[in-house]
């Protein structure tokens, strides 16, 4: 299985961690994040990597090479210097996918069943499927409404009552569903799954684990707890 990894962000909110560094690059208990979260997709059967790389992601390419050194294989595609958006970037690594692909974010660790997300997905026949997690504004703002195993709204900042549920961070793509995306210009991921909703093309996949990531610095805490003491943490 392939994994696009969206790690081209500028991480402005972890301030002065991110100066010299990429944010998924950021030490974690001596280790940098995204090395936490490709063995994660490892172990679950994931092998293949694309990494979007933007802002400094030189240091990136550098540490991860073609992946030899980690046991799977790693391909990069470039933002260039105009920021193309979440969408815009996967859009530019497009060459580089395989039919169907995992897509998730550089600052997020997500445990979930991902062979059974996959199984999922092609067995809806739909183009599109994205993780959701119950989450009551528990963990952040909730942003999805679900209905009848589809993700029906999906709007971070418009956040109404019936929205209880929240993007997990990893979906699962046919790569037919990247026409949805204009080659070249800013797309963020809003606009690429809101085409999907309109057609009902994006399956909503319940997973129960919540979900870490390193967005701040009270997150990025959060996380270095985690995998100091996970047994402690639901």
């Amino acid at each position: 299985m392939q994994a696009v990894i969206l790690a081209g962000g500028l991480g402005t909110r972890l301030g002065v961690l991110t100066k010299n560094t990429p944010k998924p690059m950021i030490p974690v208990n001596g280790k940098p994040f995204l090395e936490y979260e490709i063995n994660l997709l490892k172990q679950n059967g994931i092998d293949e990597f694309v990494l979007c790389v933007g802002y400094l992601g030189e240091l990136i390419q550098s540490h991860f090479g073609n992946g030899d050194r980690f046991g799977i294989k790693v391909q990069y595609s470039l933002d260039g210097p105009k920021l193309l958006g979440a969408a815009g970037a996967l859009k530019q690594a497009e060459p580089l996918l395989q039919d169907s692909f995992f897509v998730t974010y550089g600052d997020a660790y997500l445990r979930a069943d991902y062979r059974n997300i996959m199984a999922h997905l092609k067995s809806s026949k739909k183009l599109g499927l994205m993780t959701v997690y119950q989450n009551h504004n528990r963990f952040g703002k909730s942003d999805l409404v679900v209905k009848d195993g589809l993700v029906v709204k999906y709007n971070k900042k418009d956040q109404s009552e019936d929205m209880v549920w929240i993007n997990y961070g990893v979906s699962a793509l046919r790569k037919e569903a990247l026409q949805f995306i204009p080659p070249g210009e800013e797309c963020g991921e809003e606009q690429f799954y809101g085409e999907m909703i309109k057609r009902k093309e994006l399956v909503a996949h319940p997973v129960s684990n919540r979900f870490y990531e390193i967005e701040n610095p009270n997150s990025l805490k959060e996380f270095e707890e985690f995998m100091r003491f996970g047994s402690m943490n639901p």
